[in-house]
């Protein structure tokens, strides 16, 4: 028997069929794009944990234990503190190629007040950052009012602080500095609250760093979602913060087992909330996202955007210092050679964290977690005895890789407009 359409539907086979079709088409696409932009949001968190798991099974677990987790907090921590200001400046549209060698002024100068003048330890941390506070208003100059392109400036900039430090420190290394300075990136805080065997003040500092990045990632949601922009699933969001509140408690338990809190891990926490709460919250980190993703549509807003990209590099400035000072306290000393390379540490946190190489996209969480691949990364292959080549090699590969993500992910959004 042929069934024909009823009078309810008015509808022939051929027209259900084709609606049909349209409509799983339609359902393909959306679950394409949910799982695209998932992964777009979540895919370095998951890929952090997969190189955290990896090397735990590669070195017996020795890359967990509470003296190596400590190493890494205390190893990397400078390049953490480059990323915040990286991330911003990238996210503006902007580079810059001075940072390491403003890492070395910095320290230098600070080495030359503290050591060889004899100097109060403060006095040289102040000298530092008033060195990278000038510096970043000198750079800022010449991209914002006089209209150099970024590359350009700081690109001279990497020459001419380099030769400065050489001028400063004489061509000569200085050491050692005072016991006051070492604490900075050396000192802990240990016993604060007791504890039996461990540091509950450790424990309770990484309690309320899982609950802040949970309230404030739900918030966050909450907005988006509010003015209808593009989320990742619920489930999704859950597991990616039970996984960093597992990650974080696991290191603040491992530290807690070791020597206690780090105050340099103190600083840098500290700067994350802030430069966190200042681009998601404040009117100068939503005009940095705006000169960053239209710059034509952020001019025509009334963006100040010559004030803007100033401060951005003054800030830049700022957060080198903060670097050099963290640097040259761990190191013990101030040396000509200090911070090179830095600067490619730094972006590729910050492009491995999320950021688009055009600008307008990016986060100093996503910075962050960039910076802590790259350091598992590097701390799991130095315990494994890769050749120094070989660790180029595939870190190099790695940001190759998360760039070409965000370029395939732009394309899929504008051939599907």
């Amino acid at each position: 028997m042929t069934r024909t359409a009823g009078p309810e539907t008015n509808e022939t086979p051929a027209e259900v069929s084709d609606a049909q079709s349209k409509a799983l088409k339609t359902g393909t696409s959306d679950l394409r794009e949910l799982l695209t932009r998932n992964l777009r949001q979540s895919g370095i968190y998951v890929a952090f944990f997969v190189v955290v798991v990896l090397f735990a099974i590669l070195t017996g677990g020795t890359s967990l234990s509470p003296g190596n987790i400590t190493n890494i907090v205390l190893q990397y921590s400078y390049v953490l503190v480059l990323a915040i200001g990286m991330v911003i400046v990238i996210i503006a549209g902007h580079i810059d190629l001075s940072v390491g060698s403003v890492v070395a002024l910095s320290g230098a100068t600070s080495a030359v007040l503290v050591i060889r003048h004899g100097a109060p330890w403060w006095v040289g941390m102040l000298a530092a950052i008033a060195v990278g506070l000038a510096v970043g208003a000198w750079q800022g100059f010449w991209v914002a009012y006089v209209g150099i392109p970024a590359f350009i400036v700081t690109l001279a900039g990497m020459l001419i602080f380099r030769g400065l430090t050489l001028q400063v420190l004489d061509n000569i290394s200085l050491s050692p500095f005072t016991p006051e300075y070492q604490k900075v990136a050396s000192g802990f805080l240990n016993g604060l609250l007791g504890g039996n065997g461990y540091d509950a003040f450790t424990l309770l500092i990484g309690a309320l760093a899982v609950a802040g990045y949970a309230v404030s990632g739900f918030r966050t949601r909450v907005a988006r979602i509010r003015y209808k922009q593009p989320v990742e699933s619920f489930p999704l969001f859950v597991a990616r913060v039970v996984l960093v509140a597992a990650v974080v408690m696991y290191f603040a338990w491992q530290l807690a087992h070791a020597r206690g809190l780090p105050i340099v891990l103190i600083i840098l926490g500290v700067l994350i909330t802030v430069y966190g709460l200042i681009t998601k919250r404040s009117v100068f980190g939503r005009q940095v996202y705006a000169i960053g993703g239209n710059l034509a549509a952020a001019t025509l807003s009334g963006v100040k955007v010559k004030v803007v990209n100033f401060w951005i590099f003054v800030n830049m400035g700022f957060l080198a210092a903060v670097a050099g000072i963290i640097y040259s306290s761990r190191s013990n000393g101030a040396q000509p050679a200090a911070g090179q390379n830095f600067e490619l540490d730094a972006i590729a946190a910050a492009f491995i964290g999320g950021a688009a190489v055009t600008g307008g996209v990016g986060t100093v969480a996503g910075a962050m977690v960039g910076g802590l691949l790259v350091a598992v990364l590097s701390n799991g292959m130095q315990l494994q005895g890769v050749d120094q080549s070989i660790q180029s090699v595939i870190k190099g590969l790695i940001l190759l890789l998360a760039v070409a993500f965000d370029v395939y992910n732009k394309r899929r959004a504008g051939s599907s407009r």
